[in-house]
């Protein structure tokens, strides 16, 4: 399976229009169109449009879609240049907007390269404990976590964690491709490290997503490096 099969996305006879079934199994425990989900999908909608692949992509969450609508993406073109190609997806439920994804996509033949950020020292997911839901038909139910550097509903007792940073191992069984809609869908969680830094049942809804892919490679497994920067005005930050 591939993320565009995990999400339902499915092409239109106008090669800029796709279409997206909000079910239960992309949606939240508050019954909403997940927004990993929906930044997937716009991903994955602005790749098959263009035929590129997606070097960065961000998503302003605007509304709400909840089971059963039917929320089509519209994709337009900006510029398609000889080596990168801009375009926005616009996702909407009727005349409502839900969702705008931006997007650069393409690829360039140029010698040089490196990666300096730092992975964080964790256990295996194999020797981390499961992050136990309660839902059964929704996206939680779908997805497998492990926690690297994180606690459990019950221990968040008032403590913060010490410098607002957690890690979690997260899979999505059977997907077998990774791909940049596969991550989108798996990075929407600072909401999760926000409780976690406060040491509280807190969280909150995402305004938007951010997602820069350097290389895809394959993996049965992937770290989400929580870090949370600053929370103030009933809002929080972090990547």
């Amino acid at each position: 399976m591939d993320a565009r099969t995990f999400l339902g996305l499915e092409p239109t006879h106008n090669p800029n229009r796709w279409v997206l079934p909000v079910t239960p199994g992309i949606s939240t425990n508050g019954n909403f169109l997940w927004g990993g989900c929906g930044l997937g999908a716009g991903i994955e909608a602005i790749e098959g449009t263009t035929g590129r692949p997606v070097v960065w992509a961000t998503a302003q969450y605007l509304s709400y879609a909840n089971p059963p609508s039917i929320m089509d993406i519209d994709v337009v073109v900006a510029v398609a240049g000889r080596s990168v190609t801009q375009a926005r997806a616009v996702g909407h439920v009727g005349d409502r907007e839900i969702l705008t994804v931006n997007a650069a996509l393409g690829q360039r033949d140029i010698d040089a390269e490196g990666t300096w950020a730092t992975m964080p020292e964790v256990p295996a997911p194999e020797e981390c404990p499961q992050r136990l839901v309660e839902s059964t038909d929704t996206m939680m139910a779908r997805l497998d976590f492990r926690l690297a550097d994180a606690r459990t509903w019950d221990d968040l007792d008032g403590n913060p964690m010490p410098g607002g940073r957690c890690a979690m191992w997260a899979r999505m069984p059977g997907v077998l491709e990774v791909s940049g809609a596969a991550l989108a869908i798996l990075g929407d969680y600072v909401p999760m490290g926000i409780g976690q830094s406060l040491g509280r049942h807190a969280g909150g809804n995402s305004l938007d997503n951010t997602l820069r892919i350097v290389r895809i490679v394959p993996a049965e497994w992937v770290l989400l490096d929580i870090q949370v920067h600053a929370i103030g005005n009933g809002f929080g930050h972090g990547l």
